[in-house]
């Protein structure tokens, strides 16, 4: 019996790499610059940042112009004129200011958060491209594989040297070999169509078969202090909470006086009068609780910040412990795999004849499920990795 001479290609694990970690770090930077979202997002915030420095100023003058007739021609006619400004206590002006100020920084916060988002869906994306390219260069040496099998048993049942069973069963092997690099392709193209969508239209190359390379420290409480200082919900909240805080004095400061000053004159019969005009008001009932719902609006606030950092704690714990495991898991299993690897010994004794085509096939594909198992578990983890990396 001829010698099936067959070259089996040992998959090299996916190993975590800093080189996908650059190419994922550029696309999110193409991204950044050609996402059309973003763009919007961003003209909105600036129209905005206008509109929280519109009513932070003096209220418009006022100026009148009377002209009265007499009922008898002795009396002549009234003419009078007044130019009034009115403005509230001077400090209410200083705390629309403090007020406007902290919401324009409140909208580039508002912005990192979309941006956060916009990067986390790239992210997942880059994740499965990942796996994809991955998994079509090891269906791609599988292919190749199941080819050569095919031609050697087409050959050896020409030549009568095997059944027509062995030759289907290595025809079938290659089919299927075929149709799985198809179907991964197909994947692999919605999945750049997706990116290319994110990108404003324009295609990205990505062509990384390994993971990025992220140390996530052990010790969570002092990854999740350095975290907490970055994430943009948390510090849009203490923003909002200063709002409230300014938003409550600006309340007390408009419950003072408003004043209103100004010239006035009057010409009667030839006789003028020219002087100051000088009114307050007093805000007695109006605003009345107004401080009171500012107040109230400000305590429900600090409750609701203090439910969201506990919230979030508790999730980037749970996120964090998952990544932790599932790290240790992956490389547990990526190692024992390496050693339970017996490729080599079962081409071996398919070429002795110690094993059939059909049992051969079947360990070989009992090896593939695993390999393809490891493959998912990476994804999975990066996944999570991903996911964790929004709040950083």
């Amino acid at each position: 019996m001829k010698k099936i001479i067959i070259a089996f290609i040992w998959l090299p694990f996916i190993i975590l790499s800093l080189s996908a970690q650059k190419t994922t770090d550029k696309i999110l930077v193409e991204i950044e610059k050609n996402n059309t979202t973003l763009s919007s997002f961003r003209k909105n915030l600036d129209a905005e940042k206008i509109g929280y420095k519109t009513g932070i100023f003096l209220q418009n003058p006022e100026a009148e112009f009377n002209y009265l007739w007499g009922n008898h021609s002795g009396m002549g006619n009234r003419t009078d004129f007044s130019l009034i400004q009115s403005f509230d206590f001077p400090t209410a002006y200083k705390y629309k200011n403090q007020i406007s100020g902290l919401k324009t920084e409140q909208s580039e916060i508002l912005y990192q958060k979309q941006l956060k988002a916009i990067q986390t869906e790239a992210r997942l994306i880059c994740v499965e491209l990942v796996y994809y390219n991955a998994l079509i260069a090891e269906l791609d040496k599988r292919l190749e594989h199941a080819q050569r099998i095919a031609s050697s048993y087409k050959s050896k049942f020409e030549a009568g040297e095997a059944n027509i069973l062995e030759y289907n069963k290595a025809r079938l092997n290659l089919l299927t070999a075929q149709k799985k690099v198809e179907s991964n392709e197909i994947e692999r193209n919605v999945l750049v169509a997706q990116l290319t969508r994110l990108n404003g239209g324009i295609e990205l190359d990505f062509s990384d078969k390994v993971y990025q390379m992220l140390i996530i420290p052990d010790d969570f409480d002092q990854w999740y202090f350095e975290t907490e200082q970055n994430n943009p919900m948390l510090a849009w909240l203490k923003y909002e909470i200063e709002i409230g805080k300014k938003q409550i004095d600006l309340t007390k400061a408009k419950s003072l006086p408003e004043f209103k000053a100004g010239y006035m004159s009057e010409t009667v019969l030839n006789q003028q009068f020219k002087g100051i005009s000088f009114g307050i008001n007093i805000p007695l009932w109006e605003d009345k609780n107004k401080v009171k719902y500012e107040k109230a609006k400000a305590d429900a606030l600090e409750h609701f910040s203090t439910d969201q950092k506990l919230q979030f704690y508790n999730q980037l714990k749970t996120l964090h412990a998952k990544v932790i495991e599932m790290q240790k898991s992956v490389s547990e299993y990526r190692t024992e795999l390496h050693i339970l690897d017996n490729s080599d010994l079962m081409l071996k004794m398919l070429q002795s004849g110690e094993i059939s085509l059909i049992n051969y096939i079947f360990e070989l594909s009992v090896y593939y499920e695993n390999v393809n198992q490891l493959l998912d578990y990476e994804r999975e983890l990066n996944k999570t990795i991903a996911e964790l990396q929004q709040f950083m």
